[in-house]
């Protein structure tokens, strides 16, 4: 198994240091040609989702990626990540907009805003949760379903082969929702 991730800005050097941990080979995509290389899923990492948006329709990936995505590809978004793929962004612009969820960008203030939690995650118990200038979701529509909340509001939610996170799991020893991750591409592939 490998996977591609999104290193245009943001947190893609942590998801690569999960990545090692669990001995799964990775790549990081910068630019067109790197989609050629064949992946099995797609990490999209926290960071600022205006500048990674904009990076994406500069370097001409935001379709070839919206592509792969729309086709089946496994992909999990954390926090910036979660903002690109939704359908729905309160207070921004949609950009790879294929997940069916609404979400409020900077939900929980600035960096000050910031907070730690352990909360139930569906299917995997509690796990640590760490919030930097994070969104939350809104609402969920169609085949979504919501995994994880806190003080209830949603902060983690999949549907089908993507998977989102308001958190960030890279930030924290619990490689958990990594192995959630790389169990749904698993099973997709059997599929």
């Amino acid at each position: 198994m490998t996977i591609a991730v999104l290193a245009l800005q943001g947190a893609f050097a942590e998801h690569g240091q999960v990545l090692d941990r669990l001995c799964v080979d990775h790549f990081e995509i910068r630019q067109k040609k790197d989609m050629e290389k064949p992946f099995d899923g797609l990490i999209i990492p926290g960071g600022e989702s205006t500048v990674m948006g904009k990076l994406l329709l500069e370097s001409e990936l935001l379709k070839p990626v919206q592509d792969k995505i729309l086709s089946g590809m496994p992909v999990f978004g954390t926090c910036a990540g979660l903002i690109l793929l939704a359908k729905e962004v309160e207070g921004g612009q949609s950009h790879l907009g294929t997940m069916d969820i609404r979400v409020k960008r900077n939900a929980y203030g600035r960096q000050l805003g910031s907070f730690y939690t352990e909360q139930e995650f569906k299917g995997l118990g509690t796990i640590p949760m760490t919030f930097i200038r994070a969104p939350y979701i809104v609402d969920v529509s169609g085949s979504t379903q919501i995994l994880a909340k806190v003080d209830g509001k949603i902060v983690a939610a999949r549907e089908g082969n993507q998977l989102v996170t308001a958190f960030h799991p890279e930030l924290n020893e619990n490689l958990s929702v990594h192995q959630y991750f790389l169990d749904m591409i698993s099973h997709s592939s059997t599929l």
